[in-house]
């Protein structure tokens, strides 16, 4: 029997529910990588993130009673996702949040959906691009930038380098999905897989920043700094890769991809009850067009819709 999902399957309640939570988790990682890269370069802040979160969950996984495995292949496939998952997207996107907005990295982020379709399309048997998944990708993407406003979209313009920076990390993050299907066929359970993957993250990144950043040469960071990299690491990090990797093995690379649209509408609406923010009718509007977005791509209420016609037809008759 196949070890492969039928990803193009509607997701089930639950698996929504996970999705809805994971965005925000990730949603306050724009916030973290802000207050941090204030006091703190590039690298020092992914590998905090990362390695911070590989002592959490190796400590996980003692409690738990698992182990991380000691296979070659394996070890070879926790290097490639803690690359194309960890290493280059937090790097890059912590690079050009050092110039553009979070209002520009959002609608560059929600460009994720995009390529993991098309990626799937051509790199995986069952994640074929069917035209409802297309199109409620593309109306998601808009709604994103409807939410986000105008002002955002005019400064798409400048900082051409940050701006590609941040792209550029939306590809690795559609390619690490798709390269983290192997490993439930591998037999490798979701909480060993999201240890496996910062821990080789950690690996690859800290010589890194010691080449790069020199840490012992920097200042004491404040406890703003210190705490926003505890938060990437404990919950944007830890917490979320848990789930980030349960929700791959049942739901597939494109439906997962779709978190990206939410990030931003958890992020607005967190403002709004936390801190006060003002929620302007472009908010709705952006989350009316991203809910849309999802519903098609879903499918589920549009065969509904679809059903119910056929019925008041067949009623008329």
């Amino acid at each position: 029997m196949s070890n492969e999902i039928p990803a193009n399957r509607p997701m089930t309640l639950a698996e929504w529910a996970t999705l809805l939570f994971l965005s925000l988790l990730w949603g306050g990682s724009f916030f973290f990588n802000a207050v941090a890269v204030k006091e703190l370069p590039v690298f020092t802040v992914v590998v905090g993130r990362v390695a911070v979160a590989a002592v959490l969950m190796l400590c996980l996984l003692r409690v738990m009673g698992l182990k991380l495995p000691g296979q070659r292949r394996i070890w070879a496939a926790f290097f490639g996702i803690g690359l194309l998952n960890n290493a280059i997207p937090f790097s890059l996107i912590v690079g050009g949040q050092q110039h553009i907005a979070s209002g520009v990295a959002s609608i560059l982020n929600a460009a994720t959906p995009l390529f993991t379709v098309l990626f799937a399309h051509f790199l995986t048997a069952d994640e074929k691009m069917t035209g409802n998944r297309l199109a409620g990708v593309l109306v998601g993407f808009v709604g994103v930038a409807v939410m986000v406003g105008l002002d955002a979209v005019q400064a798409l313009g400048s900082h051409v380098t940050a701006q590609l920076m941040c792209l550029s990390a939306t590809v690795s993050y559609a390619l690490a999905s798709i390269y983290g299907r192997r490993f439930r066929a591998m037999g490798v359970p979701a909480l060993v897989t999201a240890t496996g993957q910062v821990v080789a993250a950690s690996v690859l990144l800290v010589p890194v920043m010691l080449l790069v950043d020199r840490p012992w040469t920097l200042p004491m960071p404040g406890l703003a700094a210190l705490g926003a990299v505890a938060g990437l690491a404990v919950l944007s990090t830890a917490l979320a890769y848990v789930l980030y990797f349960r929700l791959l093995a049942t739901a597939g690379a494109s439906n997962l991809a779709l978190v990206t649209f939410l990030v931003p509408v958890s992020a607005i609406l967190l403002g709004f009850l936390f801190l006060d923010e003002v929620l302007l009718p472009r908010h709705l509007a952006g989350m009316a067009l991203i809910g849309l977005g999802l519903a098609a791509i879903d499918g589920r209420s549009w065969r509904a819709i679809r059903r119910r016609g056929s019925w008041l037809a067949a009623g008329r008759r």
